[in-house]
């Protein structure tokens, strides 16, 4: 929408990763607001896909501990774009590395989603790995030391999805992108 106008910005505190800005606006009518808004470099999340014999896809998964839920969270491998210039299919490798011991042979990009749009300017760029093998874990942090690897058949990681136990934002949008990519690629044979 046009009219909308960002007229000041302040950081009020530097973390890690993340840092919070106040930032003053005009709407349209004049108006002023102001508003929260937490900077972030995005990150990146990356769907397994492993084929058995007869052709049947599965998916890697990992459940691990999220402090703010204060609870496990099933979720597709993924990671912060915390290396300055890191190109996101790169960090998608890495990630997929990392945490689930996987090398893709390929990383086809899947889309970018804006997860949280009220309060961060933060991007996840997703993408579906394929013709993976395995290789050593590079697990970075307690949370990630303890995590569960999950390898199920896409038709199941759907129905947890439909069930709510996959709630994740990224992690939906993933496993729901890749069955219809994978779909469509069997419509195209």
């Amino acid at each position: 929408m046009s009219g909308f106008r960002r007229l000041s910005e302040s950081r009020v505190h530097q973390g890690h990763v993340w840092h919070l800005a106040v930032a003053e606006f005009e709407a349209p009518d004049g108006a002023t607001f102001t508003r929260d808004i937490v900077r972030s470099p995005g990150a990146v999340g990356v769907v397994p896909v492993v084929f058995d014999a007869e052709g049947n896809p599965s998916v890697v998964v990992v459940r691990q501990y999220r402090p703010p839920y204060d609870r496990a969270i099933i979720e597709i491998p993924a990671g912060m774009r915390d290396i300055d210039g890191e190109d996101t299919a790169e960090v998608a490798r890495r990630e997929l590395a990392e945490e689930a011991g996987l090398a893709a042979g390929r990383v086809e990009l899947l889309t970018e989603i804006y997860p949280s749009p009220g309060m961060t300017d933060s991007v996840t760029t997703l993408y579906v790995a394929t013709d993976c093998t395995p290789v050593p874990h590079d697990r970075q942090g307690p949370e990630e030391e303890h995590m569960e690897l999950l390898h199920l058949p896409l038709g199941d990681a759907l129905d947890m999805v439909v069930r709510g136990e996959i709630n994740d934002a990224k992690s939906v949008v993933g496993l729901l992108l890749t069955e219809r990519r994978l779909v469509q690629l069997d419509g195209a044979t």
